[in-house]
Order: C-alpha cells, then sequence, then structure tokens
C-alpha cells in the first residue's frame, strides 16, 4: 500500500490510498476459504464445493468488506503515527476519487479529505483581564432561607375553628330549595381549601366557621375552573360544566398547616443532632451554606468570562469551514444547510474553545484523578438535595446517592467533563488577572437576563 498527502494549505489534506492486490488478497483467500468450508450449496458435498462458484457468489462482498477494513485500518494508522490533528472525520473527495469496479479491476485508489486543526499556542499573563465578582450575602437572603426550612419541616395540627389556609373535609350534598336534595350528588370525604376560591362572598360563608358546622356555599361560583368543580364533586368535567346549585357541607376536621419553631428540634431537623445549639449558629450555617452557592456562581461567571476572553483573543485561527460544514451535514441528516449557515459561527466559537481547553490542559499538567470525579459527584447530589431543601444529609446518603449517578456513562463523561473544566478554569485564575467586584445577588442576576 502506498499513501500520498497533498496540503492544500494548512487547513486541508488530501490523502489517496494506492491498494494493490498483495495488499488484500491473503485475507480475501482466507475469508473464501472459510465461506467454502461451511458453504452449503445443493449438488456439493460440505466443504466440497468449487472455488469458483465461491468467488463467483461471495467474491464481491468479501473483497468490499476487506478493502473498507483496509482503507479505515491505514486512515487511522496513518493519522495517529504522523500526529495530525485532524476536525471531524476524513470525507471522500468529491472531485478525484474515481468510480471503482469490483469485478475487473485488483487495484484500487482512494482519496480522502482532511480537515486540520490550526496550529498555534495559548499564552497568558497579567494583561489578560477577567471580571470575578464576588456576590455579597444579605440579611434577606439568610431570612428567606430560615422561611424556607421553618415553612418545609412544619406540621399538620387538627384545630376548631376554621381559618382561610386551612384544609376542610367532610360531607358535601346538593341543595334544591334550600333543603338537601336527596336524589342529588353526595360526597363522603370532600376536600376543599378556602384560600383556593376565586369569590370573596363565597369565602365569606366559612367565617367563623367550627367543626361540626353545616356551611352552605355555590360551588360554581366559588371555583371558575370546572376542572376543580369536578374533583370536588367527583363528577366529570362536562357534568361540572352544568353545576349550579348550592351545596351544604358539614365540617368534619380542620387541618392546619404550622410552620416550625426556630428552635433546637429544627436545627436538628436541618442539620443533624448537635451540629447547631443556638439562632445565632443557625443562621451562621445557612450563611455559609449560601455563600457555596455563590461562589459556584462566581465561578460560573468567570469561566464564561474567561471562556469569551480568549475566544475573541484566538479568533483569528483558521478553520476548514468548507470542509466542516460538509462533514456536519453528513454527520446530521435532519440538519438543513440554511440552519448548518445560522449556526455555524457558535460551531466555531465552540471548535475554538474545545481546542484552546486541549492547549490548556496541557500547559497546565491538569489531571483527573478518580478522587476528582467521585468529590465532584457527591457535591452535585449534595447541591440536589439542597433544591429540595434537603441541607445536613449524612454523608453515606450522599455518597450512595453520588455512586449511582456515577453508574450511568452519559452522566459520568458530563462530570469529568466539568471536572477537567473546573480544574482549567481554576487555573486560569492564577494566569489571568482578576478584576474583582462586590455585587448584590440581584445585580447578578440581571446579568443573565434576556439570555
Amino acid at each position: 500500500m502506498n499513501i500520498v498527502r497533498k496540503d492544500l494549505d494548512q487547513n486541508n489534506v488530501v490523502l489517496t490510498l494506492r491498494i494493490e492486490k498483495a495488499d488484500y488478497a491473503d485475507k480475501v483467500n482466507k475469508t473464501l476459504s472459510n465461506y467454502r468450508k461451511k458453504a452449503n450449496i445443493p449438488g456439493f458435498r460440505s466443504g466440497m464445493v468449487p472455488v469458483g462458484i465461491i468467488k463467483k457468489q461471495y467474491g464481491k462482498a468479501v473483497l468490499s468488506e476487506e478493502l473498507n477494513k483496509l482503507v479505515s485500518d491505514s486512515l487511522l494508522s496513518y493519522i495517529r503515527d504522523n500526529n495530525i490533528n485532524t476536525l471531524g472525520e476524513p470525507l471522500p473527495n468529491i472531485t478525484e476519487q474515481k468510480t471503482l469496479d469490483l469485478n475487473s479491476e485488483e487495484e484500487f485508489e482512494f482519496v480522502f479529505d482532511l480537515g486540520i486543526a490550526p496550529e498555534f499556542e495559548v499564552e497568558l499573563n497579567k494583561n489578560d483581564i477577567v471580571k470575578y465578582y464576588e456576590i455579597a450575602i444579605s440579611d434577606e437572603m439568610i431570612d428567606n432561607q430560615v422561611k424556607s426550612h421553618t415553612s418545609r419541616l412544619g406540621t399538620y395540627i387538627q384545630e376548631e375553628t376554621v381559618e382561610e389556609k386551612d384544609m376542610l373535609k367532610g360531607e358535601l350534598l346538593e341543595m334544591t330549595n334550600g333543603k338537601v336534595n336527596e336524589n342529588g350528588i353526595k360526597v363522603q370525604d370532600a376536600t376543599l381549601t378556602i384560600a383556593y376560591m376565586k369569590d370573596d362572598a363565597q369565602k365569606a360563608f366559612f367565617e367563623g366557621a367550627k367543626k361540626g358546622d353545616f356551611v352552605t356555599f355555590n360551588p360554581a361560583k366559588a371555583f371558575v375552573n370546572e376542572s376543580e368543580i369536578s374533583s370536588l364533586l367527583k363528577i366529570s368535567k362536562d357534568e361540572a360544566k352544568l353545576i349550579e346549585a348550592d351545596f351544604q357541607l358539614k365540617i368534619e376536621s380542620i387541618t392546619r398547616y404550622h410552620e416550625a419553631e426556630i428552635n433546637q428540634e429544627l436545627f436538628d431537623k436541618v442539620y443533624g443532632e448537635g451540629v447547631v445549639t443556638s439562632e445565632t449558629e443557625f443562621r451562621a450555617k445557612i450563611s455559609e451554606n449560601i455563600q457555596e452557592g455563590l461562589i459556584a456562581d462566581s465561578e460560573y461567571k468567570f469561566g464564561m468570562d474567561a471562556q469569551k476572553l480568549l475566544i475573541e483573543k484566538y479568533a483569528h485561527l483558521t478553520f476548514p469551514e468548507t470542509f466542516l460544514k460538509r462533514w456536519v451535514l453528513s454527520s446530521n441528516t435532519n440538519l438543513t444547510t440554511e440552519k448548518l449557515e445560522e449556526d455555524f459561527p457558535k460551531m466555531i466559537a465552540d471548535l475554538t474553545w474545545q481546542l484552546i481547553k486541549s492547549k490548556l490542559i496541557v500547559t497546565f499538567k491538569t489531571r483527573i484523578e478518580t478522587a476528582d470525579v467521585d468529590d465532584f459527584a457527591k457535591k452535585m447530589a449534595k447541591a440536589q438535595f439542597a433544591q429540595y431543601g434537603m441541607v445536613g444529609m449524612e454523608d453515606d446518603i450522599i455518597a450512595n446517592y453520588a455512586n449511582e449517578m456515577l453508574k450511568k456513562d452519559d452522566t459520568r463523561k458530563n462530570i469529568i467533563e466539568r471536572v477537567a473544566d473546573a480544574k482549567v478554569f481554576a487555573s486560569l485564575k492564577d494566569a489571568v488577572k482578576l478584576d474583582k467586584e462586590k455585587i448584590s445577588i440581584e445585580e447578578f442576576n440581571k446579568m443573565f437576563e434576556g439570555k
């Protein structure tokens, strides 16, 4: 086999693979010999089918398969052995590739286009300035988190007198002319909350009501949504549209949610027994948790800004654009040319960043250890629990959840990629000049509006 390289420019290369019979003959003959041993053709004993018949029946397919393997392996070996930094995958050349005749030819020529990544080095110094926003913690943020904990960890208590947010349960009976309609709708264990009623006049019927009282109201006026009416009366939505009658509710239970008090019981539920022993310590711990999240937000914004700076700094890099567009279209059959043209600038920006990041990983000697991946997975698990107000989770619960996450290949790959990003950005913070600015959470959030 002979491979000839032709450089069209710094980003485009044409490789011509010339394959002779000696390159594939032995493998083809060996495969056909195996076919002959297994062939079951009427009129011939097993293993005694003439070679000519085997070649006629299977020869072209076997030759095609062996050529494809030979070309694929040779291309990959050539690219690897010559340290060619390709973009995308090799594509058959449109103009120089000749039609192959597997029936009559014994020597074949394959021509491929390669897209080559630009050659460059990443150089950073203190003249490269990146904003770093330090987000301030406010008392309001701490108060809101305290409120979140007291609301989430409260208890339901049975009451005697109705208030607007209470959940009422009892028997609900349809009325006609001020009396119970014996043939009307009857709902045992009906449940409703006055706060969900839209009509103030209907709400007023429940003011001052007590357990055991009878309250008459009109569901059609109280709830404008037929879905709510059908759920309350346990009828279909179509039937709910026809409801006009009053209904009588016998209040059998009044359930009220009481927020948790700020005491040791709350501290233990949130952070574990004895970790926090006073409201001052409780607020300090909350502040610490908030700070962790804010630092993560600051790091995220720094990463965005650092990435933008570097993409702009190396915007002069050239790419094999025609090749890349052709490769992207061949790899995404549902992508239109118009959509590709629209998205292509962002694709080039993303590709520029990937090349820069690869250089930085080498420059910074970035290594990703198993412990790094495990720690990041635990942080993700902890953050997911925190979204539901579940802070202070035990270490073994966090670890088990993280391990389950890492069993999923896509999740593991994503975490490894994020660990690499985090390490690169951490090194970048030391390599560039940080323009630090203290900022409120409101000002910080405004920077993401409309994006």
